[in-house]
């Protein structure tokens, strides 16, 4: 895949609740309770197996879940981020 450059990443993350930290895009989610959390992670996770383009998860605090996107194989932000941050989205 072709890494998108900084300007393009930029105006993709306009207006979204997607933050950029070096190479990734990020965002953070508050649940309710620890079971709240990891039922969205089980959700996201096949969401991401049906992709086949895994995000990095951390579930801290006990009901947060920070999710990182970013092409490893490529060593950046592709389309491939941008299109699995989107069916995320419509999971939050």
């Amino acid at each position: 895949m072709t890494l998108l450059s900084a300007s393009e990443i930029d105006r993709r993350l306009q207006g979204s609740a997607w933050g950029h930290d070096a190479n990734s895009i990020v965002r953070e989610l508050t649940f309710a309770d620890f079971a709240g959390a990891i039922a969205f992670v089980n959700r996201v996770a096949e969401v991401a197996e049906t992709a086949n383009h895994h995000p990095d998860l951390l579930v801290h605090g006990y009901n947060k879940v920070r999710i990182e996107l970013s092409t490893h194989s490529d060593g950046g932000l592709t389309d491939a981020d941008f299109a699995l941050a989107e069916k995320i989205d419509a999971l939050a």
